[in-house]
């Protein structure tokens, strides 16, 4: 059975990033990341690509493109045209879709549970925006704060929601 779980840090505001990059420096929210996706694929959009330094260890990267002539030179990179062909490249397991914004829309509500790091500050500079979630749609199942810290500027909370059942 396929599990599709959307993974990301939003601001109080939903914001995300700004020039493909992101807007704060949680350590331990990165540990938490590699730790849920390492042996996984993790589906993106290209400028999310774009903004890795290099592909990811230990995961399939499965990159989400409108341009047919698009060619990543990695071993671990897939690349597809649309959101469904992305979806149909895992069968059975479990994969993560890891961003942008237009990606994290357009997933909503095709994808089964949400592991949500709610970084608690606003960003106005920002250009990039998680969703806001359809709560008729999602439970909040689990949630665990963090204060802020000499390695963590903001306070933040990781929040796993699931499909409510129908």
């Amino acid at each position: 059975m396929r599990t599709l779980i959307m993974i990301a840090a939003a601001a109080e505001n939903n914001a995300l990033g700004k020039d493909n990059g992101l807007l704060w420096h949680l350590p331990d929210d990165f540990k938490r990341f590699k730790k849920l996706t390492s042996g996984h694929k993790i589906i993106m959009g290209r400028k999310t690509f774009d903004s890795l330094d290099k592909p990811l260890p230990n995961r399939t990267h499965i990159i989400i493109t409108r341009d047919k002539n698009y060619i990543v030179d990695f071993d671990s990179c897939l690349v597809v045209n649309s959101l469904g062909d992305a979806i149909q490249l895992v069968e059975n397991e479990i994969a993560f879709i890891i961003g942008g914004g237009e990606i994290y829309k357009l997933a909503e509500k095709r994808t089964d549970k949400i592991e949500l790091t709610r970084v608690h500050a606003s960003f106005d500079n920002a250009d990039t925006f998680f969703p806001q979630l359809d709560e008729n749609y999602w439970m909040l199942t689990k949630q665990e704060f963090h204060p802020a810290d000499d390695k963590h500027k903001y306070s933040f909370t990781y929040l796993t929601y699931e499909k409510k059942k129908k």
